[in-house]
């Protein structure tokens, strides 16, 4: 735990104790809000700088659109929590050279596109829209909240050929339990924060918990699937690719590396080419 997260948890539990309702109000809203945008990193910006770019709204929110190529045979790239699309890079020239088009998106609150805060429902309708714009997606790539949603998607309308997913959270309820446990948070601020986020976050679900758990039902996600993950991933561990393979049994593959953590396996080389590898067959 950082001094920053000691600070936050230590602040929250104490205010919890006289007025619980505002400590909650207060997590609610940082559990909401991604502290910091991702900027575009030195290696990334060639690739970024010449992608097409375009515009969707989603809740009144522009999302910032990145497409490079003509547009046939999409393969959807989809960034996790306070990351962006350029964070792809390393996959988009390759994925070109095997006559692909890449496609990707900042997410509201996210790089280059508006807004403070996203949901994996607004994940779910931007994948939406950009089926309808391209088509049936070829592959889809999607890594951490990413996977969550594009998970999500695919129990709908959404298409592809094959998904490939790096440190896939497979389950939802990850994300405020780790939130809690990076803070250190009591049991009741706990226990609020789930509630607010199944009561006002998503109040339109019924039972989110298990809609937005990829585990559940796994007959609706017919989709041959790679599934890739590090054992050193210090945000989400291993055991939650393990379960995403358990559920989805012979369609899926798992890789399983050391080493490259939560972050930097996205641009590892050798992941890069294992999921190239799976998208190509």
């Amino acid at each position: 735990m950082s001094r920053a997260e000691l600070f936050v948890g230590s602040l929250l539990n104490a205010v919890a104790r006289p007025a619980p309702a505002l400590a909650g109000r207060m997590a609610f809203a940082l559990f909401r809000n991604p502290v910091r945008r991702g900027k575009v990193l030195p290696a990334e910006r060639a690739v970024h700088e010449r992608a097409t770019t375009e515009e969707l709204t989603v809740n009144g929110k522009r999302v910032r659109v990145y497409r490079w190529g003509t547009g046939e045979r999409p393969v959807l790239l989809v960034h996790g929590w306070q990351s962006r699309a350029s964070r792809y890079a390393a996959f988009v020239p390759y994925l070109e050279a095997l006559g692909l088009t890449p496609v990707s998106f900042d997410a509201p609150g996210h790089g280059s596109s508006g807004g403070r805060a996203t949901t994996i429902l607004e994940y779910r309708e931007i994948i939406g829209r950009l089926q309808r714009t391209y088509g049936a997606f070829h592959s889809v790539v999607a890594h951490s909240l990413g996977a969550t949603g594009a998970l999500l998607a695919l129990r709908g309308e959404v298409k592809t050929g094959r998904l490939v997913t790096v440190a896939a959270v497979k389950d939802f309820g990850h994300f405020p339990d780790e939130f809690a446990r990076i803070l250190g948070l009591g049991e009741g601020l706990r226990e609020d924060l789930r509630d607010r986020i199944e009561h006002r976050l998503f109040a339109e679900v019924t039972a989110p918990w298990e809609e937005f758990d990829a585990t559940c039902r796994p007959e609706e996600i017919d989709v041959p699937m790679l599934i890739i993950h590090d054992t050193d991933d210090d945000m989400v561990p291993v055991a939650q690719a393990r379960a995403l393979k358990a559920a989805h049994g012979d369609r899926a593959e798992l890789v399983v590396t050391s080493g490259l953590g939560h972050r930097k396996i996205l641009a590892e080389p050798a992941i890069v080419d294992t999921a190239l590898e799976f998208i190509a067959r």
